[in-house]
């Protein structure tokens, strides 16, 4: 039967409480839906290992839950949310595949390092690294932008990628897959999220000179650009007026799940994606990326 994209989420408004950045899972209401029990999987990534970061919840969850169910192990790795973390853990392994739990702040080079040699240590390969941890934060005024968090934001969200790429791709083999989360902020940019939304802009920008730079070896680079999707961050850092009404803007007037993206990563991880590198995917709800 088909399904009403106009129908397969849940429609603002929203009446959601407010949480402290970065939020968690359980608190958010309505519950984001990762695919826990709609993915199924074919076998596109079997026998894979991936580090895939900001895992714990959200898009990252979603992403985790997909891979597993394609045959992927999956090095989950996250701030300091340990408990929705180690739900997705649960789901991972649920599908037979192994988890790998490892916290720490990715906007340090030295644990980016650590990220793959866990990845290294536990799985003996790394053929996927999905760039999904982000950091975001809302302002009206630019005066309010201290220097502090903008550059906390490009750590977070830009050089990060650069940290464990450069970390992660001498250990992988013609066939590998990086795969960047950037966002529509990339060409249609929020101007209450000035910091995220310009590190977005350049996610795009790094993903297509990656591509080409990681040709000559054989290992593609893609990114996905969600429009605005239901996760944990998002009551946890927009006033309740946006939270109430979010996704709202969108031809399909309703934000995306989580589990609506997971086919993207899937796609661009896996050898049907073989031909597809420097791209940039949007997952928007039917906004035009210009």
């Amino acid at each position: 039967m088909n399904k009403d994209p106009r129908k397969a989420g849940a429609e603002p408004p929203f009446d959601t409480p407010a949480q402290a950045p970065p939020g968690d899972t359980p608190s958010t209401s309505p519950r984001p839906d990762h695919g826990e029990e709609s993915y199924r999987g074919s076998g596109k990534l079997e026998g894979r290992a991936a580090l895939i970061t900001g895992a714990d919840s959200g898009i990252g969850r979603a992403v985790a839950i997909a891979y597993a169910r394609e045959g992927a192990d999956v090095l989950i790795a996250y701030l300091s949310e340990h408990d929705d973390a180690r739900e997705t853990a649960r789901w991972v392994e649920k599908a037979g595949r192994r988890a790998v739990l490892m916290a720490g702040d990715v906007a340090q080079e030295r644990h980016c390092r650590r990220l793959v040699e866990g990845a290294l240590e536990h799985f003996g390969r790394l053929d996927i690294l999905v760039n999904n941890a982000a950091l975001q934060r809302s302002h009206d005024r630019l005066e309010d932008i201290s220097a502090e968090e903008w550059d906390a934001t490009f750590r977070t969200n830009i050089y990060s990628m650069f940290f464990l790429a450069k970390a992660a791709v001498p250990h992988m083999k013609p066939g590998g897959a990086i795969v960047n989360t950037a966002s529509i902020n990339a060409k249609s940019p929020n101007p209450t999220l000035l910091a995220y939304a310009t590190t977005k802009g350049a996610i795009v920008n790094f993903t297509a000179g990656l591509a080409q730079l990681l040709a000559e070896r054989g290992i593609r680079v893609n990114c996905v650009a969600p429009g605005p999707i239901w996760t944990p961050l998002i009551p946890s850092t927009l006033p309740g007026e946006a939270v109430e009404k979010f996704g709202g803007n969108v031809p399909l007037k309703r934000p995306g799940q989580p589990a609506e993206l997971a086919g993207a990563y899937v796609l661009l991880a896996s050898d049907e994606a073989s031909y597809i590198s420097g791209a940039t995917l949007p997952v928007t709800g039917g906004r035009p990326m210009l």
